[in-house]
This record gives structure tokens, sequence and C-alpha cells, in this order.
């Protein structure tokens, strides 16, 4: 099949992640990402039961230093 023939399908990007996503996202472990959600350390919202982590704030919360904003 040549690249004429070919279809490109653009989806949209997602505008928050699950749990799972978020952990995958940012290479920590769910446990982790629990932790500093409840510690109100990393951007997140509550939609109804769930809690979801909205991509454009996980980047903004990285580029502003997360490191800085976890101190033992």
């Amino acid at each position: 099949m040549n690249d004429k023939n070919k279809v490109e399908f653009n989806t949209p990007r997602p505008l928050a992640l699950g749990r799972r996503e978020a952990a995958k996202a940012l290479g920590i472990g769910e446990r982790l990402l629990w932790t500093y959600t409840n510690m109100g350390v990393i951007p997140h919202v509550r939609i109804g039961s769930r809690i979801v982590y909205p991509v454009a704030a996980l980047e903004q919360w990285l580029v502003d230093g997360a490191g800085k904003a976890v101190q033992k």
C-alpha cells in the first residue's frame, strides 16, 4: 500500500487522564500519585466520585518544578 492511499486519523488529545494513565504519563506508581493527590500536591479535579488529572495542568506542574513541591 503506498502513501497516497494511506488514511490518517487525527484523534483528539484527551483533556484529562484517569489514575492509571496519569501515573504512567508521569512515570510514577499509582500509589504515589494517590499520595500526591491526597496531599494536594498534584493538580486534579473531582468529577462526581471520579478524580481526573487535567493534561494541561500536569504539564504546567512539571514545568513549574514538580520536584520542588514535594519535600520531605
